[in-house]
């Protein structure tokens, strides 16, 4: 790859967005560094050519420029010069090309040389000079505008809900009906076969796990395997390039955007399930892609010996919402999604490590202060998953939030299995755990009651295995967590249990509802994906909210119960993985994909 430095002068400008913003005439660029002494941007062409342009030093440690002629399209990336110096937190590595964290493109994926190493392969508090340009991925300058026609936010209330939890990928990979060259992609999320299946469902909003540019990891590529979960994050504006169906040169965001508007045509909210506590660079011996070659300390969490991560999420670092980088940064993120990509809500992938002060959680804290007082973000759904790996904060979260209440799927698993003495507190959970969230302004509505979810069991799993049976995946069984209170009904394997005595369905199949049958058993179940065409597919399950503010009982069609608690909404999953609560952090990071001959589907639990 051949290299053009340029002494060219950029335009000034004054007080430059962050990020790339193409005019129509050229693109201003924008990246902050406290501690930089210089900031190269890098332009490449269609043949890899890098030319290099230097960035001045505006207000606030910004960094800044204008190119005329650069338009939508254009790769770029960022080199910092300043300090390596570990042991104060710094890591600049110019020999490092950087993403910008404002990105709204990211062409390309990481291709794990050495050379996207920060530091040298031995230790990594010494600096290593190779290039890394030639094996990571590029940022790209996307315009802004698209005509968003009639859009209309459906704005379904949170108390009559129903959200569909669905992988981009997984969901329509062997949809039959879907065409093969858009399976797996936004855009086949918004096909008229998949919105009518949704419809059928009677899904009121479709929550896509994470869909922000994540990172394959080095270990799992290594073993032939993929990072099929996306909790890898690494560019936080940007729509993950190899879910979509037009390329990584920029058309995946207008693919995104086309989604949710024809999503939004059929009446259903988009909920996207963001990752900002931890980042795919990982520990002191992870790639240096982005944050740790900008301003390392002003990004994550360090310890006392500043060459170390804090590690609340399992993933080797923590993105510290306490300093004023990362909150803008997040901040800006989300009102990004959903003022220019429409979307109506997020749920917040252990948002406990987000709402740590300098060091435990706080409902103080600046992350909760900020999203409470933003007149954007008001508007939307916020839900929390509130712990991480070593904070469980169930009912702690402010007023506006709601919350993934842990303690009713554990309550509710103990009933379903007749634990001794779980009556008293399923009666508890089914009025709307008035203990955890009856206090603070908060409504019914703050508690999210779920029962499974992407990390653990499937529902199907829940009542067919008495423990864990990960030996697919390559992990030997030690992944996820071992507390999935579950139960078997007497017979392990699912389609070879018998069928009930009195209606003759089998309650363990996995191609159709679960018998609801007073005489079979008493559980509420959901049923399963209805292209269960290999044994590789995926298996959804379901997962239920209530609200004792709401009466009456609408059971989705999605689910059965054979008595009829109150209930509000219901949370329904298209994936299976391994893990549970806290404990599963670094397990999902690490999920597995294998490769068949009939598609991309996890190894499952």
């Amino acid at each position: 790859m051949s290299v053009e430095s340029t002494s060219q002068t950029l335009e000034p400008v004054t007080a430059a967005p962050l990020g790339a913003r193409h005019d129509g005439r050229g693109t201003s660029f924008a990246l902050f560094s406290s501690v930089a002494d210089a900031v190269e941007l890098c332009l490449f062409d269609d043949a890899g050519r890098e030319t290099r342009f230097d960035l001045e030093q505006g207000e606030g440690f910004v960094w800044q420029g204008y190119l005329p002629g650069v338009g939508p399209g254009r790769r770029y990336g960022f080199r910092v010069h300043g300090p390596w110096d570990p042991a104060s937190g710094a890591r600049c590595n110019p020999a490092k090309l950087l993403l910008d964290p404002y990105a709204r493109a990211i062409a390309g994926e990481v291709r794990w040389d050495p050379a996207v190493y920060g530091h040298a392969p031995d230790d990594p508090d010494r600096a290593d000079g190779n290039d890394s340009a030639p094996f990571v991925p590029r940022s790209v300058v996307v315009a802004a505008d698209f005509d968003w026609g009639d859009d209309q936010r459906p704005g379904c209330a949170t108390a009559d809900s129903i959200f569909y939890e669905v992988h981009t990928e997984g969901f329509t990979k062997l949809h039959p009906d879907v065409p093969e060259e858009i399976r797996g992609t936004y855009a086949g999320i918004a096909h008229p076969a998949a919105v009518a299946h949704l419809k059928r469902l009677g899904v009121t909003a479709v929550e896509l796990l994470p869909v922000h540019q994540f990172v394959h990891d080095a270990q799992l590529v290594a073993r032939g395997l993929r990072n099929y979960w996306g909790y890898q994050s690494i560019g936080f504006f940007a729509p993950h390039n190899e879910y979509s169906s037009s390329g990584d040169g920029g058309s995946q965001v207008d693919e995104f955007r086309e989604m949710v508007r024809g999503l939004h045509a059929a009446g259903l909210e988009v909920i996207l399930d963001v990752v900002f506590n931890h980042t795919a660079e990982g520990s002191e011996w992870g790639p240096t892609l982005c944050f740790r070659g900008i301003d390392n300390a002003a990004y994550y969490r360090l310890q006392e010996d500043r060459s170390r991560y804090v590690d609340d999420t399992g993933c080797g670092n923590t993105v510290d919402l306490y300093l004023p980088s990362p909150l803008r940064l997040v901040m800006d993120s989300l009102r990004y999604w959903v003022q220019e990509m429409h979307v109506d809500g997020f749920r917040f992938d252990l948002a406990a490590s987000l709402a740590r002060a300098q060091d435990d959680f706080s409902p103080y804290s600046t992350f909760l202060e900020a999203t409470g007082q933003d007149p954007v973000l008001s508007e939307v759904k916020l839900i929390a998953e509130p712990w991480d790996i070593g904070a469980y904060d169930v009912g702690q979260f402010p007023a506006g939030w709601s919350e993934w209440n842990g303690k009713f799927r554990d309550t509710v698993r103990d009933f379903w299995r007749s634990t001794p003495s779980a009556l008293p507190d399923f009666a508890t959970r089914i009025s709307g755990s008035r203990d955890l969230y009856g206090h603070g302004g908060r409504r019914p509505t703050a508690s999210v009651n779920i029962i499974t979810v992407h990390d653990g069991f499937t529902l199907a799993d829940l009542v067919s295995y008495d423990s864990k049976h990960n030996e697919s995946n390559g992990e030997d069984n030690h992944d996820g967590t071992d507390d999935n209170r579950s139960w078997n009904c007497g017979v392990r394997a699912r389609p070879t249990t018998p069928p009930c005595s009195s209606c003759g369905r089998a309650s363990g199949a996995t191609s159709s509802p679960r018998c609801s049958c007073p005489k079979a058993c008493h559980y509420c179940s959901a049923a399963t994906s209805s292209h269960a065409a290999s044994a590789a597919t995926t298996t959804p399950t379901a997962r239920t909210t209530s609200s004792p503010g709401w009466t009456g009982m609408r059971p989705p069609r999605i689910a059965t119960w054979s008595t009829s608690p109150p209930a509000s909404a219901v949370y329904a999953s298209s994936i299976r993985c391994s893990g549970g609560d806290s404990s599963s952090a670094a397990h999902r990071r690490t999920s597995t994909t294998a490769t068949t001959s009939t598609g991309t589907a996890p190894t499952a639990s």
